[in-house]
């Protein structure tokens, strides 16, 4: 079972939605990102750390083998099925990630990372008001997300009413 961080994650939220500061909203969603890598036990954080490594290093099947076995051992972990839909996203196999998404999604509702990849897999299969929905989901809770000018005037994921 994952750590308990929902105290520390809706203060991060709470102020990641009060604050005016670009700087102050990067670093906070630093912290978030702290609290949904932080896995159950040590060996989970060594998987997780391990399939992190080799998906930055583009060994997208190792790191697949990685994310595959952590999500086996610790299924109730969000972030080894984000993790895995982000492995997925990256190889373009973007209806490989929404399932691991909505897992993701189901174990940490709040989690913003996967809300907004969500939205980019979406995007990816043409899904656009389902995109568009995900998206306004994940900006709720932190508005200041790099994804947020998707959903600008013009944006591809602008509400309905303001395409261009």
């Amino acid at each position: 079972m994952a750590p308990d961080h929902d105290a520390a994650l809706d203060a991060l939220i709470a102020r990641s939605q009060a604050t005016t500061s670009q700087d102050q909203a990067r670093a906070l969603s630093d912290e978030m990102w702290a609290l949904w890598t932080d896995a159950p036990d040590d060996q989970a954080q060594a998987m997780l750390d391990r399939g992190m490594s080799k998906r930055s290093g583009f060994d997208y099947l190792g790191a697949l083998q990685d994310f595959d076995a952590l999500v086996a051992y610790c299924p109730d972990y969000a972030e080894g099925y984000n993790q895995r839909a982000f492995v997925h996203f990256l190889r373009q196999d973007f209806a490989a990630a929404i399932p691991d998404l909505d897992r993701a999604l189901a174990l940490s509702p709040r989690h913003v990372g996967a809300l907004s990849g969500k939205a980019l897999t979406l995007m990816g299969l043409g899904r656009m008001a389902e995109a568009r929905l995900a998206l306004s989901q994940a900006l709720a809770l932190n508005p200041w997300l790099p994804e947020r000018g998707l959903a600008g005037p013009g944006g591809p994921l602008a509400p309905q009413g303001q395409d261009l």
